[in-house]
């Protein structure tokens, strides 16, 4: 048994991935750890086969399920990969993973992978899409989940980080081809952005991480958020968009990948600015009656 690093997957009803990801990642013959929230296809079936272990946890969001699996699962190894269940390691990962050794990583605290997202079966490669870095690898017991966040969810590991622009992770949910599927998925997340976004106007909520343009891919996203978050609603998803598609050559991406940006950088975006005020007008509505 593997005992560098652990596996750690969050599940719902995942098994059309879950045997695809569990497959990349067999010779690696490391503990795999899944925290399912009350799947009720064959998932475990799937997870008992590969002998991962599993708990339960309802689903809030995904930076607290996130929070949990780290708290609650046994983990004895000094590293943890933290990987969601539509993704698959790619044959250059797994060979940085063979030669992973603890040992010749003292003082780094965190790696990330580079991830290859996929809609409808085509590679968003534009957009700025690719390449895109994820904090997937670190220390157990110093990296944590950043429950600041409604959404997205992020990985907190201080200390120094490594970047692996060769170490890439493949994620494809084959759900999303169904459009309905990805426009109620996304009409949810919309929930939850627009409900932070208002908290974050009232001082409710502050970045955990530390905006710097300059600084790793996190630093760096939380430095656009806060841009984001200055910019009038309605007026931004348009440059969102249009940044998307001309600066960053996404309509290079073909029509899925178009049909991709204008519903990932304009719809959703959209539908968060038009929540945001339907949920400061009934505040309002609520202290004045």
């Amino acid at each position: 048994m593997n005992t560098q690093f652990s596996f750690i997957i969050l599940t719902f009803n995942e098994e059309l991935h879950l045997g695809r990801l569990l497959q990349s990642i067999s010779d690696l013959n490391a503990p795999i750890f899944i925290l399912d929230s009350g799947s009720t296809d064959n998932t475990l079936a799937i997870g008992e086969q590969y002998g991962a272990s599993f708990l339960q946890h309802k689903f809030e969001n995904h930076p607290r399920q996130w929070d949990y699996a780290l708290k609650n699962f046994s983990i004895t190894t000094p590293w943890v990969v933290c990987l969601d269940a539509d993704q698959t390691v790619t044959s250059e990962l797994k060979t940085r993973l063979i030669n992973f050794n603890a040992e010749d990583h003292a003082g780094i605290n965190g790696i990330y992978f580079n991830r290859k997202n996929f809609f409808k079966g085509r590679w968003i490669k534009h957009g700025g899409y690719y390449p895109f870095y994820l904090l997937k690898m670190f220390r157990y017991g110093i990296g944590y989940s950043d429950i600041n966040e409604n959404m997205d969810h992020r990985f907190i590991v201080p200390g120094k980080l490594e970047v692996w622009k060769d170490g890439i992770i493949l994620e494809e949910n084959l759900k999303e081809n169904n459009i309905r599927f990805w426009i109620e998925k996304h009409n949810r997340y919309s929930d939850l952005v627009a409900q932070e976004e208002v908290e974050r106007m009232k001082l409710m909520r502050t970045q955990t991480i530390k905006p710097r343009f300059f600084g790793s891919p996190d630093e760096r996203t939380a430095w656009r958020k806060q841009l984001w978050w200055k910019l009038p609603r309605y007026v931004r998803p348009m440059i969102y968009f249009t940044q998307r598609m001309i600066f960053q050559l996404g309509i290079l991406d073909g029509r899925s990948g178009v049909i991709f940006h204008f519903l990932q950088g304009f719809w959703f975006r959209l539908i968060v600015d038009i929540k945001i005020d339907e949920i400061i007008k009934q505040q309002n509505h609520e202290k004045t009656s």
